[in-house]
């Protein structure tokens, strides 16, 4: 058997992060299998979609490096192939016309809930020859529906439970679980995977294939996603939507890798628990299977998100990360109305932050006194026990050093040889007012990355600028 697995979203939202991961997975599982993985919008909830998160699910998919195979198929296109199988089951007697109100239906309903009893109708009218209202599935199943699931084993539903369920509004608007149906029957999708929260669908979905003469696919569904309180992942644990990440400066490799292990894990090798956790796309292919994926909730840890973010930041040529920075740092300047000096090296600034970034939207905050005068308080300019008179006396020291530097001398390790050698026992008090007084920040890179790429004068400047501070 070829494998071939879906992601069908609708675009009633912008892509959510669950819906990202769950498509991570079906794409890992069918490269692995040397199958196929194709992309389905589910839009025939007219009301709700849009075509604006449809192009937003796209292009994350594509942003994160999901490739699909043949052209998208739209549920909106295939109302013909909908209709005919409606029919089907009409004129077999398998289903039928509801008359019933949408008002009689939640009477029923909050009836039901107060006798503490399942929410179901079974329909009085499910006999009759009425030609139109809701279309229902007649059910008559009295035996237990069993299916096994690749991640959970076997499980049963108790089919009167049920009642008569809905599957279209009318002939040329299906419901969910009847169009997901005739989908992956005709789009021969072999594996089902998706989130537990669709397990509830899975025994209407059986019923309907078994109606239809359908094979059954197979199924797996995946634990949700939980936040730190362990509860579903909402909006009130943060971001949801991949667009937020992705604006947020996570990198795509990065966000792939996380959701690939949130809820699944590698086979053994040898190592300690959680100590390989940066894996490429191939690697993730080449060892994916269902029967590593967990039962219990996985918790979307963004500290460890941001970790693993800046991994891969650190991995970047520099050329690269600053191809993937500029934006965030142009916005910056653009916004704040700030002109940049023809001689500043953008590349060199967003470099020398490299080692210490999570996320790429950081370099605005950490970098700004590249580009502007750093505001500070004057207690910052304070090592351990020095007075004002110390402090300025310390500044002054560090202006005599750089004025007997020449231009050609303003490298990184020329000016770190020339202060160390002036330096004495306790360096801080020489280079932290230094390195404060040209960055008005509390942590930043050492004075000598910074007065590189300031400058002689610019450098001299702010010394000044902190000396006037103590006066």
């Amino acid at each position: 058997m070829r494998v071939k697995t879906r992601m069908a979203p609708s675009p009633t939202g912008f892509l959510h992060v669950g819906t990202a991961r769950t498509t991570i997975f079906n794409f890992l599982y069918s490269r692995h299998m040397g199958g196929e993985f194709v992309l389905r919008i589910e839009d025939t909830d007219i009301e709700r979609s849009e075509k604006r998160f449809e192009e937003d699910i796209i292009v994350g998919l594509k942003w994160l490096g999901i490739e699909w195979d043949g052209e998208i198929t739209r549920q909106s296109e295939r109302i013909d192939t909908y209709e005919k199988y409606i029919r089907k089951l009409l004129d077999e007697g398998k289903t039928f016309y509801c008359p019933h109100s949408g008002e009689e239906l939640e009477r029923e309903r909050k009836s039901q809930l107060w006798d503490k009893e399942s929410p179901r109708h079974v329909c009085d009218a499910r006999d009759s020859k009425l030609k139109s209202g809701l279309i229902r599935f007649k059910n008559n199943t009295s035996e237990k529906i069993k299916f096994s699931d690749e991640i959970r084993g076997e499980l049963s539903f108790d089919p009167q439970l049920l009642g008569d369920f809905s599957l279209a509004k009318d002939l040329r608007t299906p419901l969910y679980n009847f169009a997901v149906v005739v989908d992956d029957q005709e789009m021969e999708i072999t594996h089902v995977i998706r989130g537990e929260d669709h397990i509830s669908n899975t025994p209407k979905q059986i019923l309907l294939e078994d109606a239809l003469g359908f094979a059954r696919p197979i199924f797996a569904h995946l634990p949700l996603i939980l936040g730190s309180d362990k509860s579903k992942l909402s909006k009130r644990h943060g971001a949801t939507s991949l667009t937020e990440y992705k604006n947020g400066g996570y990198l795509p490799e990065a966000l792939f890798n996380f959701m690939a292990i949130l809820g699944w894990h590698l086979p053994d090798t040898g190592k300690a628990e959680g100590e390989q956790e940066i894996f490429s796309k191939e690697e993730l292919i080449k060892n994916f299977s269902l029967e590593r994926v967990q039962k219990a909730g996985a918790i979307f840890d963004i500290t460890k998100l941001d970790w693993m973010n800046g991994e891969y930041i650190r991995h970047k040529s520099s050329k690269e990360l600053s191809r993937l920075a500029t934006p965030y740092l142009a916005t910056w300047l653009s916004d704040n109305q700030v002109d940049v000096r023809h001689d500043l090296d953008l590349e060199k600034i967003i470099t020398l932050e490299q080692p210490r970034l999570k996320k790429l939207s950081e370099l605005p905050e950490k970098t700004d006194y590249f580009f502007k005068e750093p505001e500070y308080d004057v207690a910052l300019l304070k090592w351990k026990q020095m007075n004002n008179n110390q402090i300025k006396s310390s500044l002054e020291t560090a202006k005599e050093i750089l004025q007997s530097v020449d231009e050609n001398g303003m490298t990184k390790e020329n000016l770190e040889k020339i202060f160390l050698e002036k330096a004495g026992k306790d360096r801080g008090e020489l280079l932290w007012p230094l390195r404060v007084a040209l960055s008005g920040k509390k942590a930043s890179p050492g004075p000598f990355d910074i007065m590189h790429i300031l400058g002689k004068n610019a450098s001299i400047s702010r010394l000044e600028t902190a000396i006037d501070k103590l006066v």
